[in-house]
């Protein structure tokens, strides 16, 4: 699982507060071909972080920063395996926005995740499980 090991390399990534931008933040917008400087680390990253991660580790990415664009790549999977991607709504599961991260583990309530802008930096976090919109397979 290379995009895991290449994630997990990436944890305690933060957006720096203010003015200033992190510049390995923007790296995951400028490798992906958007303007880092235009976009600023307080821009939503989920989805550039699973993008750059998918990227680097040869694996099918969607080249958008939309977390939902994540539902049309790769297949739909019921049970999840460690770094599957995960997609949640948030606002509501009819709004167009979510979040997007790779799948690491699960419990009756609660989807663990590694993604990046998940408190403003790469981490694991848990999501409600209700929010899960579906996961996906990529290999």
């Amino acid at each position: 699982m290379k995009h895991i090991d290449l994630a997990l390399s990436q944890v305690g990534i933060k957006e720096i507060t203010g003015k200033t931008d992190n510049p390995e933040v923007l790296k995951y917008f400028n490798e992906l071909g958007y303007d880092g400087t235009k976009l600023h680390d307080e821009t939503s990253w989920c989805s550039a972080f699973a993008n750059w991660v998918c990227k680097r580790a040869g694996l099918p990415y969607t080249g958008k920063l939309t977390a939902r664009s994540w539902l049309n790549v790769g297949e739909r999977v019921y049970t999840p395996k460690m770094g599957d991607i995960a997609v949640f709504w948030r606002e509501s599961p009819e709004s167009w926005k979510g979040h997007v991260a790779f799948f690491i583990r699960e419990t009756p309530n609660w989807v663990y995740v590694l993604g990046g802008n998940q408190s403003d930096q790469v981490k694991i976090s848990a999501y409600p499980k209700f929010r899960l919109l579906e996961y996906r397979r990529l290999m």
